[in-house]
């Protein structure tokens, strides 16, 4: 749970891809649920792209535009993987 003296990094990025905070200590809030559940979406999209890509991995041929589009799903699913966990070890007393 986040004190009244800390932010949660929240799992979107401003309009300017600067980060955002949310400053409260209820997190049955609107926008605390909402990032909940977004925390949620990224995992499991996550999960999701590791699946695929060890799927394309484990083919006898490898097409090159299919090798290109899971390394990009992996590499946006680890970046959201790592805001995520960024913000909850934030949050760990």
């Amino acid at each position: 749970m986040t004190s009244r003296n800390e932010l949660r990094l929240l799992p979107w990025s401003g309009p300017d891809g600067k980060p955002c905070f949310l400053s409260t200590d209820d997190s049955n809030r609107r926008l605390s649920r909402l990032a909940d559940r977004l925390e949620a979406t990224y995992l499991d999209h996550a999960a999701g792209a590791l699946t695929d890509a060890i799927e394309i991995l484990n083919l006898p041929e490898l097409d090159p535009a299919d090798l290109r589009a899971t390394s990009t799903d992996l590499a946006e699913a680890l970046e959201q993987a790592l805001r995520v966990a960024e913000s909850r070890g934030r949050r760990l007393p």
